[in-house]
């Protein structure tokens, strides 16, 4: 504690109102830094549309992208939310509801008998985080309005003229003093909107791109079968046996569920409850995987088809299943748990049973189709060979990569003396010019620098088997020291930061692209935990005047440096150099541009969508080249060439 400092009662701050959210945003929308904060606010009122919908109160939701590409409006046909003075706050329900952490119609069941914002704090934490909200409620037969700024009012609710519409709307442009950028995707906001018309048969969802004048309706009477051969298109996969299928429960908690096998080696589960994305999964997942173990152990086991010597585990029956997970929870049932406002993993222990009941009885339809099910178990056993194979593989991996001392470690790495991860770091660059250049310009105290020669191997078309046989990638995993695959142990991982640090050129560009996939597919908790990063190192030095008045400025993009010498004009000496990879940096400006912790510029990579990852790794880097002979048709106009 610094000296000559008081902590007395004066000291201690009471955030009143809104204020709470717009101090901490993170705790409540999980970001404001990228794109995945600013989408979360129109999931926000969406839900509340969408749980119109669930009690029965609203058919159609319209979501309009406004022309500037920065606001956005939603609005239901729904009951409308109340604009009648509260009997205890004397204010109208709509500006409590607006202006007020937990405060809402869902705490009990009497209004609405399943929903999934649960905590009163959507619609008021979009408010705070709005620069400009407008609300319009149809109900009672009038139009009412009222505005407000920044979680403020900005005047009494107004009563308009008559109508005989019902429904809210809700009219929102974010904050720029809380996000960093502001510029919603159409691509993001349809996928969000299509998830909601999936997961509910009834419901029509209408998108509106004012920036092009389109409109799309999403309205799929199948549900959530629907998303599932969605899926299936979008990952070019078609279902082991030919077969999709599904299983639900209505009585009580609502049970639906689809899935498929695939000849894919991951497992993907995307789970719901009461309409909101699971991403961590939770006790109905973990109800959705029991019950589909005991139902296909059970007939492997009835029908005597396991092999001696052969073992099998939940992993080998889930290799390659794709599933969608859908459950609707009444209130009177049970209160909704998550882990924080995001809602990204379901707490409830109780809802683990009544999933697993039903899968269970996924047993009864194998029996009623053999065909199918002898070709999924020998999907399932074919799995499980193969991971026994794998481990050897791993094992023998390990014992040539371990870490359990620094005499292990790759001679080309130049580590950090710091013992501690948390504060230590490692450069992966590209070709020994530019990691001599690294070394030498570190802060040897946290930051390593470890060398790669060349293109390394492309993980997507291959085997974890052929790392053994690849001694880039071996002294990549020595370093890091957490292992790898189904056996990676991140508590083990020496970094906390793993930067990828390219030329910024087109090679640079694809050896990132392959170290990215060599990340996701064998060391993707690593990059699930945060730990992964790219480097961006500058192309321009630009420097404007000479002397004692020269200016020096760093650019990293054509664009930027376009932009910048457009707002300087030609006036004065302009001295412009290009950098051709890092290697031609001396240590001093690497350090400066690059690796300074505050003043270099770092992107973290992220897994938003896995499905989405996978399809476009497997477009880009698979053994199917059609794909990319089909982008580079499209793009080659806007490609670059140097003849």
């Amino acid at each position: 504690m610094a000296k000559g400092t008081s902590y007395s009662a004066a000291n201690i701050e009471v955030l009143e109102g809104l204020e709470p959210v717009r101090k901490r945003p993170g705790m409540y929308i999980g970001g404001t830094d990228g794109p995945q904060g600013l989408h979360h606010l129109v999931k926000e009122i969406l839900d509340n549309s969408v749980d119109e919908a669930m009690n029965g109160h609203a058919d159609t939701i319209t979501i309009a992208l406004h022309k500037d590409g920065e606001s956005v409006t939603i609005e239901d046909n729904g009951r409308g939310i109340p604009v009648d003075i509260h009997p205890k706050f004397k204010k109208p329900a709509l500006e409590i509801i607006l202006t007020t952490l937990h405060a809402g119609g869902k705490f009990s069941d009497h209004n609405y008998v399943t929903a999934g914002g649960l905590h009163g704090v959507g619609a008021s934490v979009v408010n705070a985080l709005s620069e400009k909200l407008e609300a319009t409620v149809y109900r009672e037969g009038f139009e009412w309005r009222q505005s407000f700024s920044r979680g403020k009012t900005d005047g009494p609710i107004k009563k308009g003229g008559a109508t005989r519409k019902k429904g809210t709307r809700i009219f929102f442009r974010p904050d720029t003093e809380i996000f960093k950028s502001i510029e919603f995707s159409v691509e993001r906001l349809e996928k969000i909107i299509e998830e909601k018309a999936f997961l509910y048969k009834g419901l029509k969802l209408i998108f509106k791109n004012e920036k092009d004048g389109s409109t799309k309706t999403f309205f799929y009477p199948e549900g959530i079968t629907s998303f599932l051969k969605s899926l299936l298109e979008l990952s070019n996969q078609p279902p082991v046996g030919g077969e999709c299928f599904s299983l639900d429960r209505s009585n009580g908690i609502k049970i639906e569920v689809a899935f498929c096998w695939t000849e894919s080696t991951q497992e993907r589960v995307h789970s719901y409850v009461n309409g909101i994305h699971t991403k961590g999964g939770g006790t109905h997942e973990d109800g959705f995987k029991s019950g589909l173990s005991k139902a296909v152990r059970n007939y492997i086991s009835v029908h005597n088809l396991l092999p001696k010597g052969v073992k099998l585990t939940g992993e080998d029956i889930r290799e390659g299943l794709l599933a969608i997970i859908s459950v609707s929870v009444p209130g009177a049932v049970s209160q909704l748990q998550f882990q924080g406002q995001t809602k990204d993993r379901l707490n409830n222990p109780e809802l683990e049973s009544p999933v697993d009941a039903l899968v269970k009885t996924f047993e009864n339809v194998l029996n009623s189709k053999p065909s199918v099910a002898n070709a999924l178990v020998e999907r399932i056993l074919l799995a499980a060979k193969a991971r026994a194979a794998a481990r050897s593989a791993s094992q023998s991996v390990s014992r040539k990569v371990g870490v359990s001392h620094r005499l292990n470690l790759p001679g080309k790495l130049a580590d950090c003396s710091s013992t501690k991860p948390e504060v230590s770091e490692v450069f992966i660059v590209e070709g020994d010019s530019a990691g001599g250049s690294a070394k030498q310009g570190r802060d040897r105290a946290t930051q390593a620098v470890l060398p790669l020669r060349g293109k390394i191997l492309n993980s997507v078309a291959t085997s974890q088997a052929k790392l053994q046989e690849n001694k880039e990638l071996l002294d990549l995993v020595s370093a890091l020291g957490c292992g790898l695959g189904k056996d990676i142990r991140l508590e083990k991982l020496r970094y906390a930061k793993v930067i990828i640090l390219t030329d910024a050129d087109a090679d640079g560009m694809h050896i990132s692209a392959l170290l990215m996939a060599f990340f996701y597919k064998f060391l993707r908790p690593l990059v699930e935990g945060g730990h992964l990063y790219i480097g961006i190192s500058p192309l321009y030095r630009i420097k404007f005047g000479g002397g004692s008045r020269e200016e020096v400025l760093w650019v990293y993009s054509d664009e930027e440096k376009e932009k910048l010498l457009k707002e300087r004009g030609a006036r004065g000496k302009v001295h412009i150099t290009r950098f051709k990879g890092l290697g031609e940096m001396n240590p001093d400006t690497l350090w400066e541009t690059t690796l300074n912790p505050k003043t270099r510029r770092l992107l973290q990579i992220t897994v938003d969508d896995a499905t989405e990852v996978e399809s476009m790794l497997e477009s880009l880097l698979g053994k199917d080249s059609s794909d990319r002979y089909k982008l580079i048709q499209e793009n080659a106009h806007r490609l670059e060439v140097d003849v």
